[in-house]
């Protein structure tokens, strides 16, 4: 999953892939969405731990996390690595996402 993932009640989708018509009444979240304040606790752990470098996938990365810790507030590092995989980071900042996902779990 990249730059155009969703929460499609509250579940990771692909919205550059999923049709209008499969949304109906359904709730969709997008980045902006998390927190009003841009303050939700993945968003703070992304920043202490300096995650951002070119943006590309920041937002497919986060909203990929943020289903991940709705299924499993106290996900292991295999869990976090399982639920990431796919979400293609064009920097490499691959453990400092891993160590913000940690973060965000212990602070959520």
């Amino acid at each position: 999953m990249g730059a155009c993932t969703v929460h499609l009640n509250g579940n990771a989708v692909r919205s550059c892939s999923i049709p209008v018509s499969a949304v109906g009444a359904n709730k969709i979240t997008t980045i902006e969405g998390l927190a009003e304040n841009n303050d939700h606790p993945l968003q703070e752990a992304w920043r202490q731990h300096d995650v951002p470098q070119c943006g590309y996938c920041q937002a497919g990365q986060i909203m990929n996390a943020a289903s991940l810790l709705n299924r499993n507030a106290k996900p292991s590092e295999q869990d976090i690595e399982n639920a990431m995989n796919g979400n293609l980071c064009r920097c490499g900042t691959y453990n400092k996402i891993k160590a913000a996902i940690q973060t965000a779990a212990a602070n959520m």
